[in-house]
């Protein structure tokens, strides 16, 4: 099951920005009386002006978001992904990143769309198919595996972007401090694999550290040619744990209940600073989700329900520029970015941003 979420959106008419949550989850996106939900830019272009108007509006309402839940949804709920043996239906702009049927052109990206999730369906199926065959009746080891391994991408997205960054391509401070904090969230899911035994075995480390430094690599690569497909690729890897938890979860459930929570579990998800732990969901408001952890029970919930995070905000960052971080103030940015900013390529990929900088000087200028 390919996990997705939707993007943002922004209106063209000043006077209706307030912005509205869709009630339905399979059309959840942030409507802003829109007829293009992801062209938000535009926002900033005239903030000048009606800055002191739309900051008046809650920060709860002018805020892009990635998608929404629905409200008093207890359980985090995903979406499926449009299956790779068929194109995408939405014609009017993609939620897998997608361009608008408006040239002929954009059929041949949507066959490079369809390839590209093709491959990572691919490629997903047969790491679990390893998986399956080697950990079919070892649980925590099976989740050692899977943690070592989900947090790898987001080493690799940060070291991109770092490389864009120095060249001055395309500077993005809300796709770093997301990402970091999807390392962060991954890195005590597999602090808390590692505290219920699942690292005992000398096979499993091996396994695991070799395929992560294997992956870092490919990532990278994937991430430097094609954001969208490296994206989709985490998106993949991401719907499997969210699937394995949950199966784990409905068939250990009543055991899992009279067994305690470790410590680093009851640290992590009720210590006293969660800035990190509603910095990666952002399909949330920061301060909505503030979990209970009794026994190992509510431990593996709340990690399926990570896992259910992570996948939204991969969705939503199969949309070019489309991330905001949870904490970030649209109306805030209109009042801080009086300065002169820093010259850069929208560029998407390595290869579009070297033919940007040739192109454009400007884009080299520090």
């Amino acid at each position: 099951m390919a996990i997705s979420t939707s993007a943002m959106g922004f209106g063209t008419s000043v006077s209706s920005y307030s912005c509205l949550r869709a009630r339905s989850f399979e059309k959840s996106s942030v409507l802003c009386n829109s007829q293009n939900p992801f062209r938000f830019n535009s926002l900033f272009s005239i903030r000048k002006s009606h800055g002191s108007s739309r900051c008046s509006v809650s920060r709860k309402s002018c805020r892009v978001r990635a998608t929404l839940l629905q409200e008093n949804e207890e359980e985090v709920v995903v979406e499926k992904s449009f299956a790779p043996k068929s194109f995408p239906g939405n014609v009017g702009g993609g939620s897998n990143g997608e361009p608008p049927d408006d040239s002929s052109s954009n059929g041949l990206e949507k066959w490079v769309i369809k390839l590209e999730q093709s491959v990572n369906i691919l490629l997903t199926d047969s790491v679990i198919k390893i998986l399956d065959t080697l950990y079919h009746d070892r649980n925590y080891a099976r989740f050692f595996v899977l943690e070592t391994i989900a947090r790898v991408p987001y080493f690799a997205f940060i070291s991109v972007l770092h490389m864009y960054e120095s060249f001055g391509w395309w500077r993005r401070a809300d796709y770093m401090k997301v990402h970091f904090a999807e390392s962060w969230n991954e890195m005590h899911h597999l602090l808390i694999m590692e505290e219920l035994g699942g690292n005992a075995w000398w096979f499993d480390r091996f396994l695991a550290q070799h395929i992560a430094i294997f992956y870092y690599f490919m990532t990278v690569l994937m991430y430097a040619l094609s954001p969208r497909m490296a994206y989709h690729f985490s998106e993949c890897v991401e719907s499997h744990a969210y699937e394995t938890y949950d199966k784990f979860i409905k068939d250990q459930g009543e055991e899992l209940k009279n067994l305690p929570a470790p410590k680093i579990a009851v640290d992590y998800y009720t210590g006293g600073d969660l800035y990190l732990f509603d910095e990666f969901q952002t399909s949330r408001e920061p301060n909505t989700r503030r979990p209970k952890i009794d026994n190992l029970y509510d431990v593996f919930m709340n990690i399926r329900d990570d896992e259910a995070e992570h996948c939204k905000t991969m969705k939503a960052c199969q949309t070019h520029g489309s991330l905001r971080s949870p904490h970030t103030n649209p109306c805030d940015e209109s009042e801080d970015d009086t300065g002169c900013p820093v010259p850069q390529a929208d560029c998407i990929g390595i290869v579009d941003c070297i033919k940007k900088s040739v192109t454009d000087p400007q884009v080299i200028k520090r």
